[in-house]
């Protein structure tokens, strides 16, 4: 198996794996500690509340599995598996995450749009990425999953919180949701992880997951 997407009860697990299947990544949908050692990468999906996903991956003993995956072997965390890389998060709570990037989960806060009119929350939708270095002339995209995704693509987003990154330099693409720029993809080593849906955003979703399948027959 080349990928191992983690199933622990929460996430669009099916559609992960139709994504994997597409650009001839062998990806197994699995909650075993096990195969994600084994796995040659872990995709880190997720969609619902942060407290339950920790609790269950506590109790499907897979904490330290990620642990390791994050520090050995390429990871992909999406949505909701995006916020569960961080230190912590507010929602419902204050709930510890694993702490594999260090950072905090928060919720829109009256997001204002254009006219001053009130934003719904959460953001639904397709929206645009850009580069987190403010110039795309020296963006480093290229050597990443974002590669061959031009500045300003669209991509697919559900979610009520965002992530806060403690060293914003991991920050790889930012978006905004009326007044308020939030981190939409992160990149640290061989991690990277979006709050958009890759397998919800057509043509240029697909290719985040080619290139995910070069990074792993690359490493």
């Amino acid at each position: 198996m080349e990928v191992a997407i983690v199933d622990y009860g929460l996430g669009n697990l099916f559609s992960v794996k139709h994504a994997c299947s597409r650009v001839g990544l062998d990806a197994e949908i699995t909650s075993s500690g096990e195969a994600i050692i084994k796995a040659d990468a872990v995709i880190l999906p997720g969609v619902g509340a942060f407290g339950d996903a920790m609790e269950n991956l506590q109790k499907l003993d897979l904490i330290e599995p990620l642990h390791d995956a994050a520090r050995f072997k390429p990871l992909m965390g999406i949505c909701l598996g995006m916020q569960l890389l961080m230190s912590e998060s507010e929602e419902f709570g204050n709930y510890k995450g694993l702490g594999i990037i260090p950072g905090r989960s928060v919720r829109f806060e009256n997001p204002i749009g254009e006219g001053g009119r009130a934003m719904k929350v959460p953001h639904v939708g397709w929206n645009q990425i850009l580069s987190a270095t403010k110039n795309y002339s020296v963006s480093d995209w290229d050597q990443s999953l974002l590669k061959g995704i031009g500045e300003g693509e669209y991509m697919y987003f559900v979610h009520s919180f965002y992530v806060q990154v403690d060293d914003r330099s991991v920050e790889h693409s930012i978006s905004t949701y009326g007044n308020i720029e939030f981190c939409s993809s992160l990149r640290l080593k061989q991690i990277f992880a979006s709050q958009f849906h890759p397998e919800r955003s057509g043509v240029s979703g697909l290719r985040i997951y080619h290139n995910f399948k070069n990074m792993i027959h690359n490493k």
